[in-house]
């Protein structure tokens, strides 16, 4: 594949600059917009693979900058916000960001991140085969979720859950599984954070989420997607 490209938004000159340096030197190729609406413009200008997105910024912010982002494309999402709380974390994830990191970090943290995000997101549908339970399919190579027939659009977090379950129906996942087989990384406060993924995969492939037909809790256990 070609070098890939990371927009980083951010309304902080230095922080943009200092991100764009650790990418660059990481082989990446960097667009740099300072809020939501330049971000959106060159979005519709380049072909991006990963998206660095802060949250308060001028014009548009970051979470409504993600809901435009979403309606139309499904690249990674790599949240910065200076709030810590563990609400303002679910709040960014349930609008559709893959990963959330608390300002001020650590660049090589973050460059581990942005690792991981592409290398699920480059990597969707380059392996195994297609599955199916019922009506909800798995389309590997076209990576692609579909229910009685039409495509779902997951985020790539939200793929690679469905991709993980579904390949293993039947099989009850706990949620740290779930977590460090998707994040690639030690499942640390992980349950809320699984729990929106979860909830948001039920809101787009059930047609009743409150009594879900495909991806079942066992309680006290974790997850599974029924056979």
């Amino acid at each position: 594949m070609s070098q890939l490209t990371v927009l980083v938004t951010d309304d902080d000159k230095d922080i943009r600059d200092g991100i764009e340096i650790y990418l660059k030197n990481e082989g990446y190729h960097v667009l740099k917009a300072a809020d939501g609406l330049e971000a959106i413009e060159l979005l519709e200008k380049n072909e991006v693979h990963l998206i660095i997105l802060d949250i308060m910024m001028p014009k548009m912010d970051g979470i409504t900058a993600t809901f435009k982002i979403r309606a139309e494309r499904n690249i990674p999402i790599i949240m910065l916000s200076a709030k810590a709380e563990q609400t303002d974390k679910i709040h960014g994830l349930s609008v559709g960001a893959d990963d959330y990191i608390t300002k001020p970090f650590h660049p090589l943290e973050l460059m581990a991140r942005v690792k991981s995000q592409l290398r699920r997101y480059v990597n969707l549908g380059n392996f195994g085969d297609a599955a199916q339970v019922d009506g909800l399919e798995l389309d590997v190579a076209a990576r692609e979720v579909r229910v009685d027939g039409e495509p779902v659009k997951l985020t790539p977090t939200e793929y690679k859950i469905t991709e993980l379950l579904l390949k293993n129906a039947g099989r009850v996942f706990s949620i740290g599984e779930i977590y460090e087989l998707v994040w690639n990384e030690p499942a640390y406060n992980a349950e809320n954070i699984v729990a929106v993924h979860i909830r948001k995969i039920r809101e787009k492939i059930e047609a009743d989420p409150k009594n879900p037909r495909y991806l079942k809790v066992v309680w006290g256990l974790g997850y599974k997607i029924e056979k």
